[in-house]
């Protein structure tokens, strides 16, 4: 009991310091610049799988059938990453053939609301996912090719993605 009432004096005595300093002039305010931030976290790549791709095609990456591809074993995710980054930027419409099965559901252009961090951190993240097995995709990549294809207001088709050369920049 000896040691809770000393604990709770100190803590009164505490508490009637800061009352009576806050009855004493305020500190005068700095106009100093806010210090800069601390060091940018590296994006999670599977966290913005689950909020953005996840509902089509799926945690598991085997997409819904008839409907959305799969990513797992895809070689659309696996293939050229600069075709890959244009398709999560700018979207694809009308059919697409994945492991010999035609899909038709339109994907949503994710360019004009995820940066390019995270672009780089959910391609790299399917094409390491499932056991699938290609190497991580850079936001430096991305950015390039977003500065490549700043023209590009409509949705690819898988047309035009074969039209693209391999690991074309333009």
């Amino acid at each position: 009991m000896k040691s809770f009432t000393s604990v709770a004096t100190l803590c009164l005595l505490g508490l009637a310091a800061v009352s009576t300093a806050g009855a004493q002039k305020a500190p005068a305010k700095t106009t100093k610049p806010a210090a800069a931030a601390g060091p940018t976290l590296p994006v999670d790549g599977a966290k913005v799988f689950a909020t953005t791709c996840a509902a089509c095609h799926q945690v598991s990456g085997d997409g819904l059938e008839d409907k959305y591809p799969p990513l797992n074993g895809s070689d659309w995710v696996t293939g050229d990453e600069a075709k890959l980054i244009r398709i999560v930027m700018q979207g694809l419409a009308g059919p697409v053939e994945v492991a010999g099965q035609t899909f038709d559901g339109a994907m949503p252009a994710w360019g004009g609301l995820l940066k390019d961090p995270e672009i780089a951190a959910v391609t790299s993240y399917v094409r390491g996912a499932w056991g699938n097995k290609a190497a991580p995709i850079t936001a430096a990549t991305v950015s390039a090719i977003r500065n490549a294809t700043t023209a590009r207001k409509t949705p690819w088709t898988a047309a035009e993605i074969a039209l693209i050369p391999t690991k074309a920049l333009k």
